[in-house]
């Protein structure tokens, strides 16, 4: 028995070295906060579309891609377009292949827009724009779901990671993409936005909320996926036709397929939209990354599935 000890010790200590290292892909308060810093900060002066300050939101964007190992769709991960023959626009495009031989063929989008408003309204000696909430969380919850299935590599469908600009000006960035995308046949099955995702809803028995919610069966399909009550519907969205006003709706128009954005801000919950306290110090990152890490499996199974089971009920 004097042995015992020791070899138990020892196998112990054998059986962790062997033990295979790997990588965390829970997705944290803290690094959604880093993110969301970084790019709602006070250096980046609001990061209005053809600004200096996009410029650095773009190619931060451009390295995280980068760093997860995200390909870029395009020759670069930068989709040019002019507004106005003036300005120089670009949308961040990257791309995660399916591993299904027949599958891969078929995309899901995910996008959110990664430009603000630049400069607002002075208040209390602070004229900037930093767009934290809108829409620098979904930007990141886009980013955190790319990190996670570039390593995971189990996603049959393709995914297409796009990050608009100009969206403030029009949706002058998914206008543009849409068009592309439509012109050269891309076969997309669902394209998911994400707006606004920073703070949660109040007396709500769901998370978030899907905008064109009765145009398809995606929200009951994505709580079906996860098993609980995930994704609602907001009577605020349905009265401004919030679904018409972010990226999900160029690419509606163009493919008439389930395009539709989630968000967990209807205006009820945030009192800064388009003003210059939209600043990290007023979002709830707890709330933020346990939102993102429920939604993954959503997107996952989703990228899944035999057969496209995300479809339209009726038109607009």
């Amino acid at each position: 028995m004097k042995y015992l000890l020791p070899l138990c010790l020892i196998l112990l200590i054998f059986s962790c070295k062997k033990e295979p290292k790997h990588e965390s892909i829970t997705i944290t308060n803290t690094e959604v906060q880093d993110m969301v810093g970084f790019l709602a900060s006070d250096e980046l002066q609001g990061r209005m579309t053809g600004s200096d300050g996009i410029e650095v939101a773009a190619a931060y964007l451009e390295n995280q891609l980068k760093s997860y190992g995200v390909k870029p769709y395009f020759e670069t991960y930068r989709n040019h377009f002019k507004i106005a023959d003036s300005i120089q626009a670009f949308n961040i495009v990257g791309f995660i292949e399916g591993t299904d031989d027949k599958l891969k063929d078929e995309v899901i989008i995910l996008g959110a827009h990664y430009d603000h408003i630049g400069l607002g309204k002075t208040v209390e000696n602070d004229s900037i724009g930093n767009g934290a909430n809108d829409n620098a969380t979904g930007t990141v919850g886009v980013l955190a779901m790319a990190k996670y299935f570039a390593t995971k590599k189990n996603n049959k469908r393709s995914l297409m990671i796009i990050l608009f600009t100009a969206e403030e000006m029009g949706l002058l960035g998914s206008k543009h993409l849409a068009k592309q995308l439509k012109t050269e046949n891309l076969d997309l099955y669902t394209m998911v936005n994400f707006e606004m995702i920073g703070v949660p809803l109040k007396d709500r028995d769901y998370e978030a909320f899907v905008s064109g919610y009765d145009l398809s069966n995606m929200a009951s399909k994505m709580n079906a996926y996860v098993g609980n009550n995930l994704i609602g519907f907001s009577d605020v969205s349905k009265k401004y036709s919030l679904f018409k006003r972010s990226d999900n709706y160029p690419f509606y128009q163009e493919f008439k397929l389930p395009c539709q954005t989630i968000s967990s801000c209807d205006l009820t919950n945030f009192d800064y939209y388009h003003h210059v306290d939209d600043e990290i110090s007023e979002l709830n990152f707890d709330f933020m990354a346990d939102l993102i890490n429920k939604i993954i499996p959503a997107i996952e199974q989703m990228s899944n599935t035999p057969t496209k089971e995300i479809v339209m009920y009726e038109s607009e």
